[in-house]
């Protein structure tokens, strides 16, 4: 990959950043520890996208939650992941299939439950689902969706009551979609006053806006001083280590709409970083960006299986260097306790490893993990 030719020149110095990572003595770009992000909440051990699974997050010493937010039919903004609902919802038991339509979605044809199909009195009937295989079912069905304004209210009264920072950081999921749907910046528009309503125009507002198209951060920029971050997806990782980009994460999706050729990868080339500068605070890449892997066939994992998590794990490929070094932050995902572990058989030490390499924030579905990380790296 083009990312890659970045790690030769920062190599030697970023290893020794790494090793020697002394206490008060982080590598971040502002020299303060790394964030701990509750991805979806603590999802890890709550269905994802709740109140309580937010709350849990902030119980466990996360410093950020993140609400993924998706509009409803009246134009209401709430906690989901994706737009559809099938997968995180009882939606199937409360509705019948006649409420299911078939959409294009980011160029992919998906028959299913849409949020913009119902009203937000509709989902709040409904009750959230863990949707991820191998996780506890036990809080199935006894949590109610939430909007932004709950999920602000939350975390105002947990700072408040805690007397920490607890900030949010919000991701507006599919913002070609939904332009389709209700008008151009029309979802853009709405979080930015709900933001600014709570928190004003400022930079050092507790919140950051992510998304993993381009077009809707520039709007964004333009409007409001609160930090964005550019998100940076792909599909899978390669035997050779590379990231393997095919649609739809192959590329910001504005981009195949305009028909701009760059890719993910693209973006996190020097020219690709001078370019998200332009308008983002940070840069959110998935992990394996972040640190060179090699198959040598050896198990590390402890389950006598040869996988991706097995591989060796051999330093930064320098974007992190080449992002601080532009002055962008980089904030990574996702790290799970149960999933995904790339190189090691304890997932806190997974976490502490690319807390060494200096990333400034670091989405968990298990926050705890996370916060017991960083004291190690402390």
């Amino acid at each position: 990959m083009k990312w890659r030719l970045m790690a030769a020149a920062a190599a030697a110095v970023m290893m020794l950043q790494a090793c020697g990572n002394d206490d008060d003595n982080w590598s971040t770009l502002n020299g303060e520890p790394t964030l701990v992000i509750g991805h979806r909440g603590a999802s890890g051990l709550r269905p994802e996208h709740t109140l309580e699974s937010y709350q849990l997050a902030i119980d466990q010493g996360a410093d950020f939650i993140e609400p993924d937010l998706v509009l409803t039919s009246d134009g209401e903004m709430v906690a989901r992941h994706e737009p559809v609902l099938d997968g995180t919802t009882d939606v199937a038991t409360k509705f019948g299939p006649e409420r299911m339509r078939t959409r294009l979605l980011d160029g992919v044809s998906t028959t299913a439950y849409w949020a913009s199909d119902f009203t937000l009195a509709e989902i709040k009937t409904l009750r959230a689902v863990q949707s991820r295989a191998g996780r506890s079912k036990a809080y199935d069905g006894l949590y109610t969706i939430p909007t932004l304004a709950e999920v602000i209210a939350l975390a105002k009264s947990a700072a408040a009551s805690t007397g920490r920072s607890i900030g949010i950081y919000p991701e507006i999921k599919h913002s070609t979609f939904h332009a389709g749907l209700f008008g151009a910046n029309v979802f853009e528009d709405k979080l930015v006053a709900a933001l600014h309503t709570a928190w004003g125009n400022s930079k050092s507002a507790p919140v950051f806006i992510q998304s993993f198209e381009v077009s809707n951060l520039q709007y964004l920029r333009t409007k409001t001083a609160i930090r964005l971050v550019q998100l940076i997806d792909a599909d899978d990782v390669n035997a050779d280590g590379s990231l393997s980009l095919v649609a739809p994460y192959r590329q910001p999706y504005d981009f195949v709409v305009k028909g701009d050729a760059r890719l993910f990868s693209d973006l996190l080339t020097p020219a690709g970083l001078d370019f998200v500068k332009t308008y983002a605070d940070a840069i959110g890449p998935w992990k394996p960006y972040l640190v060179k892997t090699v198959n040598d066939g050896v198990e590390r994992t402890g389950d006598t299986t040869l996988t991706v998590n097995d591989r060796r794990v051999d330093g930064s490929t320098g974007v992190v260097e080449a992002a601080h070094a532009r002055g962008l932050l980089v904030h990574t995902w996702t790290f799970r306790d149960d999933s995904g572990v790339y190189g090691f058989k304890d997932p806190q030490a997974e976490i502490a490893y690319y807390m060494k390499l200096g990333l400034d924030g670091i989405f968990t579905d298990f926050p705890a993990t996370g916060v017991a990380a960083r004291k190690t790296v402390d």
